[in-house]
């Protein structure tokens, strides 16, 4: 790689770093038509000295989050096409297994095969403990269960993929700049202007942010709190086996050698040799292995969370320092210090596990340095507010091929895609957090916190326990806690899952409600599925203030508001309308509800949890200079009241007519409840009889009181959001981010009825497309288990024989229906009503059969 020295004066797009992810970035963008590329980075180059040079470039593919996996496989496939300047293929597919010691473990592998054939990872295996060991000749069969073993699984070296993918990127027109420090990106007007280096300026239209560890501090010079954290964890590799002899190569003749070793020393010598052999991956105790030639590398999560302060990074020394890599401590290598696993030693749990490794010297080991977020997955996108401003953080090697190709299909077209289809980046996208995710005690915690579980056994509707909790509370938290709700965490609001003091419902209800003994029963009680079938037989109260909501006010709001909705807009003071918003590539971005309050003013309700803030950031994105977007989800307490008592219930505090005559479907009114004012908006999540009531937020908890006690006469219960997902999923209500988001077109998802191609709005040209039956693979479909007594959780393949057709976007018990509702998407001719499938969950498959929607009217 011959990277130019000098600093041009201007260019389109600046890339902030040269590691893994920025010359990926640097790649695409150019494989796009885009010549004016610039890539700067503070180190040399490709060994710039950031994580990428230290990274021993293991690549596990499966993951649960499809994203990462999705990420994951494209990377293999672009690395596999990657010639090193040694003339070999960049990756090494050499297959990967993950073994565990435990049955809890074992069961969790099983969970990984269903991650696999859902997300199209090639034919994921359980192996025995016999076969584990013919792959892998020095692993100790006896210590182990079984393994999870992915034959395309493998490992590429950070520093040769970058050195490929940077030749060619410079071939189609970038610049690379090496030894440049950035010390400030400046804007005018929120729009990026120039990005200002040690070594001089260059004018820019766009900056894209790819330096990891280091991106919080860019990021602060901005007033972008990027909740992006380092952390330390180890890598080591022991001196040359015996049992290894015949793999000793001798790597100094690599082209790449030299300029590696002036960074990395003499660990060179061993980081630039390929695996001979699976990648091994030990998660019982946080461990990871690879062969180097005659040497095994040994990498360890098994400690207690390191998480140095960004301030005290620095950078890479041109004396050699790397500033992603601080000294080993041997201490965390030879104690138990991980908070989950205090019983064994990282290298006693090597020895029993690779029994060549005991008593082997250690040769080479340092504490390496990665990037966290708080949910764990990458921070990419474009920063609301700075206008060509762009991230891409928080991403591992492996990750790096397939996100770089997301983002620089984003950055070109408006769409992020993969492999020429849509893939949605909600839960990764930069503008997610919430303001106190920001602070650096908020990311140190949670960063650290997300270190420790990175090889854990996580339930997907597990919550922080004893870090960051209780940040926002809504008016009604108090009411919550007198009620002994069980609070999880939802975007730092503290939100019931469901109600303790409801527990005497069960002597009604219990008949109807499963009991769940296996994955599916972890972080779920039945009192969910009793508060269910209350407010379908009677009436309950939500707290649902932490739903976004946005009011969008100016002389032309109504034209801006046509402009976002797929649905026709034009409507009175006081309407309600359901609709979506759909993105360039004609992808739902959000489903809302939208309220005319007044001539110029519009309220907006759209869905909360950790995707709402995605949704004000993209409407403000699109909004003009004469509308005003707020968002007003912290300033208006939300509840709803609903279920066949709701009217009564509400007209035993409000002189207000609430017929169907005077207050009808979809309608909103503004009165008073007693003496709080709320705006109220006849509609309802539950599918049932109800109202939504808003109201300035000093006023929540006095609504809520006055609410429960008008219904006090109706027996009116509280109810938590495990009902509310039981409620919607019966009555054919999307969820958006899991049945419901991006890489689904109206017309697939079954919501063409909220589109009127009359209007014109964003997306237009391909929703038009997609009704006319063009780009239609997919279409929802909703299922029911023919067992009426079991339960399956999201994420797990729909087949056809052995055939995978789908996957589980959402699943939850039906209580009204008598059986477990999923939501998947299928080929047309597999979502017909009738239809037989099923569903491999656990090990085991479950018959399921697609049904009319909605299952309950």
């Amino acid at each position: 790689m011959n990277a130019d020295q000098s600093l041009p004066r201007e260019a389109d797009t600046v890339i902030v770093g040269a590691g893994i992810v920025g010359c990926n970035v640097a790649y695409q963008l150019t494989e796009l038509g885009r010549d004016d590329v610039v890539v700067v980075d503070q180190g040399p180059m490709p060994t710039t000295g950031g994580s990428s040079t230290h990274a021993p470039g293991i690549m596990f593919q499966t993951d649960e989050p499809k994203i990462l996996s999705k990420f994951a496989r494209y990377s293999r496939n672009l690395y596999s096409d990657l010639e090193g300047q040694d003339g070999a293929q960049a990756y090494n597919e050499v297959g990967g297994i993950e073994v565990a010691r435990t049955d809890e473990r074992m069961d969790y592998l099983q969970r990984r095969v269903e991650w696999g054939k859902s997300w199209g990872i090639p034919d994921p295996q359980i192996l025995s403990p016999e076969e584990v060991e013919e792959k892998l000749p020095l692993v100790n069969s006896d210590v182990i269960k079984g393994g999870y073993y992915s034959p395309t699984d493998g490992q590429v070296s950070g520093v040769v993929a970058c050195d490929a993918l940077a030749r060619k990127a410079m071939d189609n027109g970038a610049k690379f700049v090496p030894h440049t420090r950035i010390e400030d990106v400046d804007t005018d007007r929120d729009e990026v202007q120039t990005v200002v280096t040690e070594n001089g300026t260059v004018e820019c239209n766009e900056v894209v942010i790819a330096t990891n560890i280091w991106a919080r501090q860019l990021g602060e010079k901005l007033d972008v709190h990027l909740p992006v954290t380092p952390v330390e964890h180890q890598y080591t590799m022991t001196e040359s086996l015996d049992e290894l002899a015949d793999n000793a190569s001798d790597i100094t003749d690599h082209p790449l050698f030299e300029n590696y070793q002036n960074v990395s020393g003499e660990k060179a010598k061993r980081l630039l040799v390929g695996p001979d052999r699976p990648i091994l991956r030990d998660q019982d105790n946080a461990l990871y292995f690879r062969t180097h030639g005659d040497a095994y590398g040994i990498g360890s999560y098994n400690h207690e969370p390191i998480v140095p302060d960004p301030e005290d990074l620095g950078g890479n020394d041109p004396d050699g320092e790397q500033g992603s890599v601080h000294e080993f401590t041997d201490y965390h290598m030879n104690n138990a210090t991980h908070p989950d696993r205090p019983d064994k030693s990282p290298r006693q749990a090597s020895d029993e596990l690779l029994p060549a490794t005991e008593g082997a010297e250690l040769e080479h080991k340092y504490n390496g340095m990665f990037a966290e977020t708080p949910n764990g997955l990458p921070a990419m996108g474009p920063v609301q507010g700075y206008d060509g401003l762009w991230v891409a953080a928080g991403i591992w090697v492996t990750h790096a091929g397939g996100a770089a190709k997301a983002l620089a299909e984003w950055m070109e077209t408006g769409v992020p895609r993969l492999d020429d289809e849509r893939i949605d980046l909600s839960h990764a996208n930069v503008n997610r957090f919430d303001a106190h995710e920001g602070s650096w005690d908020f990311a140190r915690d949670i960063g650290g916190e997300e270190y420790r579980i990175v090889y854990n056994i996580v339930h997907p509707k597990w919550v922080w326990t004893d870090k960051q909790r209780d940040i926002r509370r809504t008016p009604m938290y108090h009411a919550h806690e007198d009620l002994d709700a069980e609070l999880w965490a939802e975007a730092g609001w503290e939100e019931p899952q469901w109600y303790e003091s409801n527990a005497d419902l069960l002597a009604e209800y219990g008949d109807q409600i499963p009991e769940r003994d296996g994955w599916e029963g972890k972080y779920w009680s039945p009192i969910e599925g009793a508060e269910t079938l209350n407010v379908r037989n009677n009436v309950g109260l939500h707290d649902m203030t932490s739903f976004n909501k946005m009011e969008v006010v100016g002389s032309d709001a109504g034209e801006f508001i046509q402009y976002l909705c797929t649905n026709d807009m034009d409507i009175d003071v006081g309407d309600v309308r359901y609709t979506l918003m759909c993105n360039e590539g004609g992808g739902v971005r959000a489903d809302i509800t939208v309220t005319r309050t007044d001539d110029d003013r519009y309220l907006l309700l759209t869905t909360g949890r950790e995707v709402g803030n995605n949704h004000v950031a993209w409407v403000r994105e699109q909004s003009p200079d004469d509308v005003v977007v707020n968002d007003v989800t912290s300033s208006l307490a939300a509840m709803v009241c609903t279920g066949p008592n709701a009217r009564k219930v509400l007209s035993k505090v409000t002189d207000v007519d609430l017929s169907d005559e005077a207050f009808p479907f979809f309608t909103s009114q503004q009165f008073f409840v007693k003496n709080v004012p709320v705006t109220a908006l006849r509609v309802s999540y539950a599918g049932e009889l109800g109202w939504e009531l808003y109201t300035p937020s000093e006023y929540g908890e006095q609504l809520w009181e006055h609410v429960m006690e008008a219904g006090e006469e109706y027996d009116i219960r509280p109810y938590g959001n495990g009902a509310l997902d039981a409620l919607r999923i019966e009555k054919g209500f999307r969820l958006w981010g899991e049945d419901l988001h991006t890489e689904h077109n109206p017309y697939e998802a079954g919501l063409g009825w909220a589109v009127d191609l009359d209007t014109d709005f964003i997306g237009k040209p391909a929703v038009a497309a997609a009704a006319n039956g063009d780009n239609i693979e997919h279409k929802v479909a909703c299922l029911t288990l023919n067992d009426e007594d079991a339960t399956v959780l999201a994420h797990r393949p729909v087949l056809d024989g052995d055939e995978t057709i789908g996957y589980l976007h959402s699943a939850e018990y039906g209580y009204s229906v008598g059986a477990c509702v999923a939501y998947t998407y299928l080929p047309p001719e597999y979502a017909e009503p009738g239809t037989k499938v099923e569903i491999l969950y656990e090990g085991d498959r479950y018959a399921a059969t697609v049904r009319e929607e909605p299952l309950v009217s």
